[in-house]
């Protein structure tokens, strides 16, 4: 059965030292909040995009002439 626990890997820059561990329940709830952050930002970004293209589109323009004319 293969292993379905996050792990994380701690490294002692000094000795070389090298732990690897499965993460505890705070860091589990860590990773699955920056999870939906990262895909509400990803979200947000392209919805942003999607409105800067429909503003182009209605005046006429390229994102290329936009740039050009902002220059």
């Amino acid at each position: 059965m293969s292993k379905t626990t996050p792990t994380i890997k701690i490294v002692n820059a000094e000795t070389g030292e090298e732990i690897v561990r499965d993460m505890n329940e705070a860091e589990l709830a860590q990773l699955e909040a920056d999870k939906v952050s990262y895909a509400n930002a990803v979200a947000a970004y392209e919805a942003k995009i999607i409105a800067k293209a429909a503003i182009l589109d209605r005046i006429g323009l390229t994102s290329d002439e936009l740039k050009t004319i902002l220059g």
